[in-house]
């Protein structure tokens, strides 16, 4: 019998009553094989690694790697993937980093558009190809709402483009993360104590100086999302 999967506003009422890691045992429950979860290595990325890893340790994560990560991101992402024992699924724009600015230049320097564009070749396709080759029908991401504006009203569970995303810690607020990682004695990323508040590439972000808020560090302050959490756009994407 073919298993009836919730929608996403049933999934989000589901969920609600649920601590985190009761989130991502229903999630696996439900979805199988079909549940993958992503991270960048970023601030918090230790405890969705820690979560999946000790509520749902099979699901296949996926890593974009732009080819412009800060080299302290490489290194975490290693020291995290040898602790956790992750099953790291590892994603490459179709562009190099120097084959991209060759034929295009720097895009994160040519405005709004650019940066559209830097995201939809860097992030947003490989992430797309990566939920079809892994048969994903459900997408796990550590969003939360206290990142941003952007994310504020977001329900637990929502539909973006084909793909059902899911965001177990996203009523999580800043001192619930700092307690998490404390309690679990998860390793902090490098770049934190430079005064880095949200983690992208080095040509992107900067850290919150100068009275500067999360929002305003990443992409010159001319948007906060990448493009992953946002519908892409294109018809034939999943997200």
């Amino acid at each position: 019998m073919t298993q009836t999967l919730p929608d996403a506003a049933a999934l989000h009422a589901e969920l609600l009553p649920l601590k985190a890691g009761e989130r991502i045992k229903a999630l696996h429950a439900h979805f199988g094989d079909g549940l993958v979860a992503s991270t960048s290595f970023g601030l918090q990325a230790a405890v969705m690694l820690d979560l999946i890893a000790r509520h749902a340790p099979t699901i296949p994560v996926v890593f974009i790697d732009t080819g412009y990560h800060f080299p302290e991101t490489y290194r975490y992402a290693e020291e995290l993937v040898a602790r956790f024992g992750t099953d790291l699924r590892i994603y490459h724009p179709h562009y190099s980093a120097a084959r991209m600015e060759a034929v295009l230049g720097k895009l994160w320097e040519q405005g709004r558009e650019g940066l559209d564009q830097y995201g939809i070749i860097t992030k947003v396709e490989p992430m797309d190809r990566a939920l079809r080759e892994l048969g994903a029908t459900a997408w796990i991401s550590g969003l939360r709402r206290s990142h941003s504006t952007t994310r504020a009203s977001r329900p637990l569970a929502e539909r973006q483009n084909r793909m059902t995303k899911v965001y177990p810690i996203l009523d999580w607020a800043d001192a619930q993360v700092a307690a998490y990682m404390h309690e679990h004695d998860l390793p902090r990323h490098p770049l934190e104590a430079q005064g880095y508040v949200t983690m992208g590439d080095w040509h992107s972000t900067v850290p919150a100086s100068h009275g500067l808020d999360a929002e305003s560090t990443r992409f010159n302050g001319e948007k906060y999302e990448c493009g992953l959490h946002l519908d892409s756009g294109v018809a034939d994407f999943q997200i």
